[in-house]
């Protein structure tokens, strides 16, 4: 079995499952009016496909401990509806749930959003300012993209972690909070601490229940299921009747690969029920990214080609890149396919890729 089909089960180019699709959308092409069994009794998660059921037996699991929860995932995947769902099935569903997105806080910024400050503490503290930290005590701190904190930032982090303490911006008092902290981010926090762009012992601390949110090409099942939702929700909202979409629509749905995952999904129905005037819904071609659309990587047909198996394939990939798995010199860019991908191939095969960094 080679790379591509294992890696992405390779449901979209099989002519059988295709068509079972298709001759499911067509037997009943209508929009349903209620949730029916495209909601998976979590709010917001729709699907009913095996990779989506895995994560939400690992929810269950970890909802009911303190446990801090790691989120990976490709951008777009829904890792928020995720931490969402942990927090509403906790003992803590009635306490806060605080988000904090560290990439889109200027790291001049985050520690006193986070921690707070006292008056005086810096230029312009005119006020005391309670942190996101303290807001969320008894409740849960979702930490979005914990992989852009800065690196003299993550030494407080950490001691939040441990011991559940911290002192704001220009004060001498110790606080104890008691906060659930889920983290989550699309970045390889392995490779960052090997680059020390991340402190291994942050991390650790972090990683206690990893939890890996499958990018929709690795669940095509639920394609159909989710644009009818969105066309639902669209609909409902633009007070217009949507009533059915086409085999031949939902079909070229299927197949796209969907680099940008759920997001990008919800954005195309949208736009689709905006023009929308009478008859099917219908999206066009034009629409989709070109060079995702069955592109097949020429790197990755040389590799697979000259490899063994997959197992091979994938060596072969992070030897000419010395390890790495992202960036445009990494071996998922050789291979074609997103970082997360072969992160996911590379711990389900227990390969060791940082003996090809001194290949």
């Amino acid at each position: 079995m080679n790379l591509e089909s294992v890696m992405d089960h390779d449901l979209r180019n099989d002519p059988r499952f295709l068509a079972g699709l298709a001759s499911n959308c067509g037997k009943d092409p209508r929009i349903p009016e209620g949730d029916g069994h495209a909601q998976t009794g979590y709010a917001g998660i729709v699907g009913q496909s095996r990779a989506l059921s895995e994560v939400l037996e690992l929810v269950d699991l970890v909802a009911g401990t303190d446990s801090t929860v790691l989120l990976r995932g490709e951008t777009g995947t829904g890792k928020e509806l995720i931490a969402h769902a942990i927090h509403d099935r906790s003992r803590r569903r009635s306490k806060p749930f605080i988000k904090v997105n560290c990439a889109a806080i200027p790291s001049g910024l985050l520690e006193s959003e986070l921690f707070g400050y006292e008056r005086g503490a810096f230029t312009g503290a005119i006020t005391q300012k309670v942190g996101r930290l303290e807001l969320s005590d008894q409740g849960s701190l979702f930490l979005d993209e914990i992989g852009d904190i800065p690196l003299e930032l993550q030494p407080k982090l950490l001691r939040l972690l441990q011991e559940r303490e911290f002192e704001r911006l220009g004060s001498t008092q110790t606080k104890q909070v008691n906060v659930r902290v889920i983290a989550a981010t699309h970045r390889d926090l392995e490779e960052m601490v090997m680059c020390n762009e991340f402190r291994s012992d942050l991390y650790y601390r972090l990683n206690v229940v990893p939890i890996t949110i499958p990018p929709l090409r690795e669940r095509p099942e639920d394609i159909p299921l989710l644009v009818r939702h969105f066309a639902r929700q669209f609909a409902r909202q633009m007070n217009k009747t949507v009533e059915a979409i086409s085999p031949e629509t939902m079909e070229v749905l299927v197949q796209y690969p969907w680099p940008g995952n759920i997001r990008e999904l919800q954005n195309i129905i949208e736009r689709s029920v905006v023009i929308h005037a009478r008859g099917n819904l219908t999206v066009k071609k034009s629409w989709l990214c070109h060079e995702h659309f069955f592109s097949k990587s020429s790197a990755l047909s040389t590799f697979v080609a000259a490899a063994a198996g997959e197992r091979d394939t994938i060596g072969a990939a992070l030897s000419r890149a010395r390890g790495k798995v992202s960036g445009p010199t990494g071996a998922a860019a050789m291979l074609g396919i997103p970082p997360s991908t072969l992160e996911s191939r590379i711990r389900s095969m227990n390969i060791n890729k940082y003996q090809f960094k001194t290949a």
